[in-house]
């Protein structure tokens, strides 16, 4: 690069949004517009969260061009466009001064930016290196924000968060717990689910962008029909699960296939999960008789104890002995499990 244009970076030219996505109620800017080749400058602190910005379409692509990214389809990279998206996932998640709230995937920043402007502290967990490196630069300066470049599906969310709050104590108030708010890739939904829900000892409330298939069969799966899973019991054995609004796909960098919403799970305290032996033993339970969904509970679970064990536990729970697993509800799991269960 010449010495003319050490202090710019060339924005490259990426597929622009939907035309029929606005944002603030403004129309995007035509397409020729959208051509043109723009320079943007690069220089120190040029994006400081201290100034509340909006991160809308020309903003995330002069963020990833300063890094020569483009959204990696292997990583699930859709970058949320719309900046009042992120003020409603804040709202719906009520993150107010002093907060401790853990973001996974940041990305360019643009939720980051609402969280901070919030008065939360952000610990983030972005396993891209580069976009790790983007957010660390742009927000380092406000005191509030740290970044880890890790896989949140192997981090040790706990371990870090224990951490930072003994080392924030000036901003974090005892009678609160930490908060998630995050824009989650749609792949690793499950998984985050199964890492978080758990860790109502030290988060109140996640509250994540989700698939909105996904989302609608995590919050109101309906018995007797294909969509009751496993993770249903899972959800609901740990967390209070809440559908809060559908965001269009529109609404995202690059557009996926499918629209999204937001779900927030009110996390249960270890003391109100529902009362069994061991959890370990009771989502083993879960899991075997769901793994042959297509057999009776009778027969699915004879290994726990005899046909007709099972045949008497579920009259006395007030279920058909020939029920099959999707027709039994979270309690009536725990009930079974309770007593053909000898530990």
């Amino acid at each position: 690069m010449s010495h003319s244009l050490s202090h710019l970076c060339y924005l490259q030219t990426l597929p622009p949004i939907s035309h029929k996505a606005t944002f603030n109620g403004r129309q995007n800017p035509p397409l020729n517009e959208r051509r043109r080749k723009l320079y943007v400058t690069c220089g120190r602190g040029n994006n400081r969260a201290s100034t509340p910005t909006k991160d809308d379409y020309h903003a995330t692509l002069k963020a990833l061009n300063s890094k020569g990214r483009i959204p990696r389809k292997s990583l699930g990279q859709n970058y949320m466009l719309n900046s009042d998206i992120n003020e409603q996932l804040v709202g719906v998640a009520g993150v107010e001064e002093g907060d401790v709230v853990l973001e996974i995937g940041p990305g360019t920043g643009s939720l980051t930016n609402t969280l901070i402007n919030s008065g939360a502290f952000v610990l983030a967990v972005e396993k891209d290196k580069h976009m790790a490196a983007l957010v660390s630069e742009r927000f380092s300066s406000t005191g509030k924000f740290k970044v880890l470049n890790e896989d949140i599906v192997k981090c040790h969310v706990r371990a870090h968060i224990s951490s930072l709050v003994g080392s924030t104590k000036e901003i974090y108030s005892d009678t609160r717990k930490s908060k998630v708010v995050a824009n989650i890739p749609f792949y690793i939904s499950t998984d985050v689910i199964k890492l978080l829900l758990p860790m109502g000892d030290i988060f109140s409330e996640v509250v994540l962008l989700l698939q909105e298939e996904t989302a609608l069969r995590l919050v109101e799966p309906s018995l007797r029909t294909p969509e009751y899973r496993p993770i249903n019991i899972f959800v609901n054995y740990y967390s209070d699960p809440e559908y809060k609004f559908k965001v269009a796909r529109t609404n995202f960098f690059p557009e996926p296939n499918v629209d999204a919403a937001v779900v927030s799970f009110k996390l249960k305290q270890p003391s109100e999960y529902p009362q069994v032996s061991s959890s370990k033993s009771f989502f083993a339970m879960v899991n075997s008789a769901f793994n042959a969904k297509r057999k009776m509970i009778r027969k699915s679970l004879q290994h726990i104890c005899t046909s007709v064990e099972i045949e008497e536990a579920l009259e006395s729970i007030g279920v058909l002995s020939t029920s099959r697993p999707e027709e039994l509800t979270m309690n009536d799991f725990v009930k079974l499990h309770n007593i053909i269960t000898k530990e």
